[in-house]
């Protein structure tokens, strides 16, 4: 098992934002967290990757227990998560921004960049841009490459279509089902419910903090109560 998350508690001083969240994710997998704004789907990827602390349960990364984990540590253990709104290095180039993805892997900097240029090209046009300067749809592109630098074995993606156009949100949609091909298993927070579903092996749907539903992509896809609710059927 890639990723094991049972019984998860996690609280916003009073408020209660996650309720017995479990979920797991197998190795190779695509699975797709979907829900409306304010479900909790972030504060689970948050919790995931040590930035914010559960009250209960546990949280396993390939078997080992990581709920006590420093944030900074995950990294070296498989764990890569480009957070909404893509929180790049606004002030540095774009070179510099894949420069600092790999401080967990200095030995394979030049590499990782060539593959990083490979996926991405535009990237590879504008790698001495400063990273404030470049459109949505490559600041979204450069988070997803800094995070690959360290070569993750879990790879959580949080909202990467938001606010991009159609055209770029199906590039990035690409990007996704390219690297599930090529072995990196991705846990995908979502609200493009139907693109979400269509490449996710499984998925589970979160609301106000609990999780209501889960199966297979295609089995919620087409799923009465979720083309009601997220897919305006």
């Amino acid at each position: 098992m890639m990723l094991n998350v049972d019984n998860i508690n996690v609280y916003y001083g009073q408020i209660h934002a996650l309720k017995d969240v479990s979920l797991e994710v197998k190795e190779g997998e695509i699975v797709a967290l979907i829900g409306a704004n304010g479900a909790g789907k972030s504060t689970t990827l948050r919790a995931i990757s040590g930035l914010l602390r559960s009250r209960t349960g546990s949280i396993s990364l390939m078997g080992e227990d990581i709920s006590k984990t420093e944030a900074c540590k995950l990294v070296s253990k498989g764990l890569a998560h480009v957070p909404e709104g893509r929180r790049i290095f606004l002030q540095m180039t774009v070179l510099e921004n894949l420069e600092m993805g790999a401080y967990t892997k200095p030995d394979n900097v030049k590499a990782g960049i060539q593959d990083v240029f490979e996926r991405f090209p535009r990237l590879k046009h504008r790698k001495d841009q400063i990273a404030g300067t470049l459109s949505g749809g490559e600041q979204q592109m450069l988070a997803m490459g800094r995070a690959l630098m360290s070569k993750p074995k879990l790879l959580m993606l949080d909202e990467p279509s938001m606010g991009l156009a159609p055209i770029l949100v199906q590039q990035i949609f690409d990007i996704i089902k390219e690297l599930h091909k090529s072995g990196t298993t991705i846990l995908l927070v979502e609200q493009n419910a139907e693109m979400a579903l269509d490449i996710a092996d499984r998925a589970y749907v979160l609301e106000s903090g609990i999780i209501k539903l889960s199966g297979t992509g295609h089995e919620l896809a087409q799923s009465d109560e979720i083309k009601k609710a997220y897919l305006g059927g």
